[in-house]
């Protein structure tokens, strides 16, 4: 075990890089991931039918295709058909923000849909254009239901980061897997992977559940309770 440790602190640095790359995906997904979902949500409740179809298919195509494969096409296949190639950490946080987004969208879409009828009709009933209705009385509302859905969202995103190991990224899988070559110990190199993920993503949902109670006091909602309709859309 003093060994395991004695190789850990001389591996510090390089976790610490892998980190670093795992969290730039880890944000930089999450980011594109929620501009992709919130415009395919939108998208989707439009009134013109040509408009939801587009939104339909492109959200069903990246829920129904792999990520992985999602990512080989645009590190390996791109530069092949196009003659265009991207940094590897920029591959990786389009991939996850494509994929992500796209799951996302149902959040935004359900969570829309789940704003009291009342609310609509009373916005209309105060002529209300579209644009305004939704910004200043469901948005509000929507908003407060989809972070449950995002948080569980932005907990697999974390974990989706794994596979930038499949572009030569040194991100913290990366990392743990040299830690385990160095010590021999699975156990023990895992273990510290599992820690340090586990860690990562606590914090990334405790930052959304913030936002969460702070959106629900807001709007005089009950602080806590779980919103199951746009998350039983994951």
């Amino acid at each position: 075990m003093t060994d395991d440790l004695d190789v850990l602190r001389s591996a510090l640095p390089t976790l610490t890089d892998g980190v670093i790359t795992t969290l730039q995906l880890s944000l930089g997904g999450a980011l594109l991931a929620f501009i992709i979902s919130v415009t395919l949500g939108l998208l989707s409740i439009a009134p013109v039918g040509f408009v939801r179809w587009v939104s339909t298919v492109v959200v069903e195509f990246f829920r129904g295709t792999s990520l992985v494969v999602q990512l080989f096409w645009l590190y390996y296949v791109l530069p092949i058909l196009f003659d265009v190639s991207m940094d590897a950490v920029l591959t990786g946080i389009i991939a996850l923000g494509l994929n992500y987004g796209a799951y996302g969208a149902e959040i935004v879409r359900g969570s829309i849909n789940s704003v009291d009828k009342g609310q609509w009709e009373g916005a209309t009933a105060l002529n209300m254009p579209p644009a305004t209705r939704m910004r200043r009385v469901i948005w509000p509302q929507a908003w407060a239901l989809m972070l449950s859905g995002y948080n569980n969202l932005l907990v697999m995103l974390i974990k989706g980061t794994a596979v930038a190991l499949f572009i030569s990224l040194q991100d913290l899988a990366f990392q743990v897997d040299e830690l385990r070559k160095d010590t021999g110990s699975t156990l023990f190199a895992y273990g510290v992977g599992f820690l340090i993920y586990y860690l990562i993503a606590l914090l990334g949902s405790q930052g959304v559940r913030v936002l969460e109670k702070r959106a629900r006091r807001k709007l005089g909602m009950p602080v806590g309770s779980a919103h199951t309709g746009a998350g039983a859309s994951l």
